[in-house]
């Protein structure tokens, strides 16, 4: 059982009609593309159940584009609107049945077909449920894309293992979801960053958001700020694609605090407050995330940066986040970001874009109090607003190509 916006449903209506038209589901891998909300998430509890293989796709995807999409991830049907299914033909041999697939976001190059075991996520589940105490009795309520591992593996899947019954909104309205908050008892939030500061703003000063949880991104200092004083209880949870949910802040003081290992993973990232690759062991599999970060003596990972946005000037390494913390600390400033850009001297130096009331001068007299020689951006611009992603993320990648002719000598 479940609630779709206002609407309780019950998953086994829709079981009852796929147990006639689907023949041995086990053998196949679906690519699951429906507009309706409510028999998309239906269809996927009962595939996971018959223990098929399943391509959750965002239902705003064009058709022409999810068919591609599908036989990239090797699904062998297509299940659409109305039970209605296509089949898709494969070049060779592939695994069909027993797995959840899932793209990685490509925020940090092509995106990746991830495919995962049920036994695998429910192994997640489970250590998930167990570990993250803080939200026991706690009521998922879910405005994200349950085509997603976060809201679907986190916030459904725990929810449901935990006998809860899960809220999933599919309108993004934020009055909406206050509404549907407040009349959740004990509601928990899954959202995006970008949502979450939004509710943060629109929140009347006497009231809080009871409990939220954020991933995907490192809370941007301003953002942080905001919603850490309009939440009661926040949470952060840490992972990647190819492992899902790995590591779990159960009170976020600090948004790069970003959570202690579940039981079932083990985690090893630099010590002693130095960074280092960050890499996840899970049943024998060594991942590298791809992230820069330590373990502190209580045994939480504390993000640094990602490896492919550390900026190497003259053999010194330079983490994007130490000049945007510095920055962010001045008066007038409510956004910032740093990236690589170009030095024929140095081989790279760090840039900075920033917005809010503060000068360049100030910015500059800033960095210069708090930064050592080789940390000062080589160019600092003001923007309105910084190029952030719906998400709240923000492509260093992209900006370092954009502003790679303009550095100017610090």
């Amino acid at each position: 059982m479940f609630v779709l916006n206002d609407t309780p449903i019950d998953p086994s209506g829709l079981a009852a009609r796929l147990d006639r038209v689907l023949t041995e589901p086990a053998a196949h891998r679906y690519g699951l593309h429906m507009q309706n909300a409510g028999a998309a998430l239906s269809a996927l509890l009962y595939l996971r159940a018959q223990n098929a293989g399943v391509f959750p796709i965002h239902p705003g995807i064009p058709p022409e584009t999810t068919r591609e999409m599908a036989q990239a991830a090797g699904c062998d049907v297509m299940l659409s609107d109305g039970l209605k299914q296509t089949a898709l033909p494969q070049a060779g041999a592939t695994p069909r049945g027993g797995v959840l697939v899932q793209m990685s976001s490509g925020t940090t190059g092509t995106a990746k077909v991830i495919t995962r075991t049920w036994a695998e996520i429910a192994a997640e589940v489970e250590s998930y449920a167990v570990f993250f105490t803080a939200s026991a009795a706690m009521t998922p309520v879910i405005a994200c894309p349950v085509t997603h591992s976060y809201g679907l593996i986190a916030g459904v899947f725990v929810a449901l293992h935990r006998g809860h019954v899960p809220v999933v909104l599919d309108s993004l309205n934020p009055k909406y979801i206050l509404r549907r908050l407040r009349e959740t008892d004990q509601p928990l939030l899954y959202t995006s960053p970008a949502m979450l500061h939004t509710l943060a703003r629109l929140l009347p000063e006497d009231q809080r958001l009871h409990a939220a949880n954020t991933s995907g991104t490192v809370l941007p200092e301003a953002w942080f700020q905001l919603i850490r004083a309009r939440t009661i209880h926040l949470f952060q949870q840490y992972g990647c694609s190819e492992a899902g949910c790995v590591a779990i802040n159960q009170d976020l003081q600090n948004p790069y605090d970003v959570g202690q290992p579940l039981p079932h993973a083990a985690l090893t990232a630099g010590q002693n407050g130095t960074p280092d690759a960050v890499r996840i062991t899970i049943a024998g599999q060594t991942i590298d995330t791809g992230d820069l970060g330590h373990l502190n003596d209580t045994g939480m990972l504390v993000f640094t940066a990602r490896a492919d946005d550390m900026i190497n000037v003259a053999g010194l390494n330079v983490y994007p986040q130490d000049v945007e913390q510095a920055v962010m600390a001045l008066p007038g400033v409510s956004d910032a970001v740093s990236f690589r850009i170009p030095d024929p001297r140095s081989g790279a130096r760090a840039g900075l874009l920033y917005s809010g009331t503060a000068t360049e001068d100030a910015i500059r007299q800033a960095c210069r109090s708090a930064l050592a020689d080789y940390q000062q951006p080589a160019l600092i611009k003001h923007l309105p607003a910084l190029p952030r992603q719906a998400n709240g993320k923000i492509s260093r990648s992209e900006i370092s190509a954009q502003y790679a002719q303009e550095a100017v000598p610090a």
